[in-house]
Parts: structure tokens; sequence; C-alpha cells
């Protein structure tokens, strides 16, 4: 049996099937991986800034399409309504209301601080441009956990919340998370960092197919492999057939025995 599995013919076999089960085994993780990258986020096209007044309005919800936007915000801070948003990886968020000088107000996170009495917390005066992303309300549910934190902070940065703490101001939803200002403060805080919008991922079944069929295309060229060995060996165990068992000396004619 030996032999006749390590026979030139069977050998070129054994290698066939390698390589094809090799190469389909490739190109399926290959297109499994194209079928998982697919539903990935995938990074959207990133605009140059434009004016916050044209993406966000007063009792308008943001749209998706704005969110982490480029915008500019031109306007006077006001250094009564500053508030720190607490429970940040980077410590605390300066909060500031910007007066946009049209009757409205967006909020502004200028930065963050590791404490409340740092000195980048001193509120810029006269008027200032801001560039940054902007960014959508967070969670209502935070008014709760802000009447635990001291006077002055809160939880997060809601809109709903800061209509009720900005009493008499006309709130545009959302806030701008700032990158850079004009002209710079005297201490600046730490930049927060927000990335370029995203565009979710559509899953491309047909490269999840395709994996499929690449797989199924090896399983058959191992069936296939197994059955050319299966023949081969069956027909190598086979004897000679009932032809060859007549002997040519005597031309394949049996005699008569001698009395």
């Amino acid at each position: 049996m030996l032999r006749i599995l390590f026979s030139p013919r069977v050998v070129v076999l054994h290698l066939l099937a390698i390589g094809a089960l090799a190469v389909c085994g490739l190109l399926g993780r290959w297109q499994l991986g194209v079928f998982e990258d697919s539903g990935k986020p995938q990074a959207a096209l990133d605009p140059a800034p434009v004016a916050v007044s044209t993406l966000t309005g007063v009792g308008e919800h943001l749209p998706g399409d704005a969110i982490r936007r480029q915008v500019t915000a031109e306007g006077t801070f006001d250094a009564d309504g500053q508030l720190l948003v607490a429970g940040r990886d980077e410590g605390l968020w300066i909060l500031t209301p910007l007066d946009l000088g049209d009757g409205t107000t967006i909020p502004v996170v200028r930065g963050s601080v590791p404490a409340a009495g740092h000195p980048a917390t001193a509120v810029p005066e006269g008027r200032v441009t801001v560039t940054g992303r902007l960014l959508a309300s967070e969670s209502s549910d935070s008014v709760r956990r802000s009447r635990q934190l001291p006077p002055g902070q809160v939880a997060a940065v809601s809109s709903p919340e800061l209509i009720n703490v900005w009493r008499g101001v006309r709130l545009r939803d959302g806030f701008v998370v700032a990158a850079s200002q004009s002209p710079a403060p005297a201490v600046a805080a730490t930049p927060v960092p927000v990335g370029p919008p995203t565009a979710a991922g559509a899953l491309t079944w047909r490269n999840l197919a395709y994996a499929a069929q690449w797989w199924i295309f090896g399983l058959f060229a191992v069936f296939m492999w197994w059955h050319f060995v299966r023949d081969a060996v069956r027909s190598g165990r086979a004897g000679p057939g009932p032809e060859a068992e007549s002997s040519p000396a005597t031309g394949g004619e049996s005699r008569p025995a001698a009395v």
C-alpha cells in the first residue's frame, strides 16, 4: 500500500490537493476579512469649518450629519455662567456659554483642567473666535447626578439641564469642543480630543458568500483527492486477472495427464 501511496502519480495528487486546500483556505480567509472590515466604522469626509449657526438652532435637535463637524463660533464668553463638567477621563471640562451676538448662546468646552482652581479656568474677556467640533447634547439623565456634585459642577453637557441652569438664555442644541481660540488665552487648558466624523460601515454579505464558496471548493478538492487515491489503492491491490494465470509454456491450453 505504501508503494502505491508514494508512487509518482499519487504523490502528484497529494501535492495538488495540499495546494488547492491552502489556496482555497487563504482566499476564503481573505474574503472573510473583507466582510468583517466592511462592518467597521469608516472615516467620513471632514469638510472645512463652517459657522456653528448654520448647523444648530434653538429648540431644534442637532442633525446626525452635523455631529463632529468642524465649526467656528464667534462671540463673547459669559463668565458668570461657566461650569465644570465632572467625571471625565481628562479631568474637569471647562464649560463656558458663548454669546454669539445674535441673541443665542452655544456651550463651549474650552478644555480640561485637573482641579477646579486651575488658572486655565479664568474666562477670557472680549470677543473671541473658537474653532472646534460640534457634538450632540449628552444624556439628560445627568440631572440627578449633578445634584450630588459641588456647586458650579455638572455631570454632563446636557442642553435640557443647561437651559434650567442658564435661565433666560436662548440655547442652541449641542456644544462645541474647542480645538483653538483666537486670541489665545493667557493660560490654555488641555484640549479635549475629539476625532473627525465617522460613517457606519455596511456589511457586504457578498464577501461572506465568497468566503464560504472558497472553503467549499477546498473541501471538494479534498474529496476528489480521497476519491482518486482510493481508486489507486484498490486497483493496486487487485491481483492479475484469470487470463494471466495460464502458463505461457503451454500456450494457455491444458493437456490431459499421461496414462
